[in-house]
């Protein structure tokens, strides 16, 4: 992914986080925090010494100040999303699962729930970016010798190389080790136990946390990815021996390399030397004008 088309991502996700807060004021609605507690439109959203902030006056201060800039998103992705079914246009979804891979490649430790709200959250996204790059760059053409010249030097980078995310707990011998077991067999946490038994200093203080990590890597040790390739996501193996030391490892997740042909990658190459050469904005502004939009911002 080039750094254009991640960042034109990165904005994306920042606009749509910052949306989540952003509700219209009406006289009577529940509000949820996710706490399991609902609010009126006339209580407080917070009290500070006695004085009180309403939630009319939050939900306005969010509205003054994100209003137009979400319904606009919301516009753009309404109107990529018609143009795109109009014109046939598609996303693989082997393209989507790269993307994926590479951002959940830069995320620490998260639970099973909150990896499928992020990753169902990113499809929705990565879709309608590689959409209205399309759009955007439809009147646009490319040589194939341009595209081909183009794919012979950056076709690595589009491929994505196989990774785990590991975390490993290092015990002085089999007797704590099989101790450590028998306490995650109880429930107990990986991350926890790491930090009072682990005698890896290196990652002792962050959960033995090793982060991702590709089988080619130095840094992945030989004697892991035979353990690591019998677990399952989420789950833990039983001691084994590492030189002097005994070793147990989580898996957190386990992504699978990813590699494209050039006609798999042809037409996303297309748009993204077009929209260069365009020096083209990541931005749905150009389409309105083909679209009979009225909202309630317009002059």
């Amino acid at each position: 992914m080039s750094k254009k088309l991640m960042l034109g991502l990165i904005v994306l996700l920042l606009v749509t986080n910052i949306a989540t807060l952003f509700v219209w004021n009406q006289e009577e609605v529940d509000i949820e925090t996710g706490n399991g507690k609902k609010y009126k439109n006339n209580e407080a959203a917070a009290t500070v010494n006695g004085e009180e902030i309403s939630i009319e006056e939050w939900r306005k201060a969010l509205r003054d100040t994100y209003g137009e800039e979400h319904l606009k998103a919301m516009i753009d992705r309404e109107v990529v999303s018609q143009l795109a079914n109009e014109k046939n246009i598609s996303i693989s979804d082997k393209v989507i699962e790269r993307e994926i891979s590479l951002l959940l490649a830069m995320q620490g430790v998260l639970t099973e729930t909150e990896y499928e709200d992020l990753e169902a959250k990113w499809e929705k996204d990565i879709r309608h970016r590689y959409q209205l790059e399309r759009l955007l760059t439809e009147d646009v053409s490319v040589s194939d010798e341009t595209l081909k010249e183009h794919y012979e030097t950056y076709g690595e980078q589009y491929n994505f190389i196989a990774s785990m995310q590991l975390s490993h707990i290092i015990a002085k011998d089999m007797e704590t080790a099989e101790k450590i077991y028998n306490e995650l067999e109880q429930g107990a946490s990986f991350n926890l136990l790491a930090q009072e038994y682990s005698v890896d200093e290196e990652t002792r203080g962050v959960g033995g946390y090793l982060g991702y990590l590709s089988t080619e890597s130095q840094y992945f040790p030989d004697s892991y990815e035979a353990i690591v390739n019998d677990l399952k996501e989420f789950s833990y193996s039983e001691p084994f021996k590492v030189g002097e030391e005994v070793a147990l490892i989580y898996l957190h997740r386990k992504l699978p390399s990813i590699t494209f042909t050039y006609e798999e990658m042809k037409p996303y190459i297309t748009s993204e030397l077009a929209l260069q050469e365009k020096n083209q904005a990541l931005e749905a502004d150009p389409l309105w004008e083909s679209q009979d939009i009225e909202w309630i911002y317009s002059e």
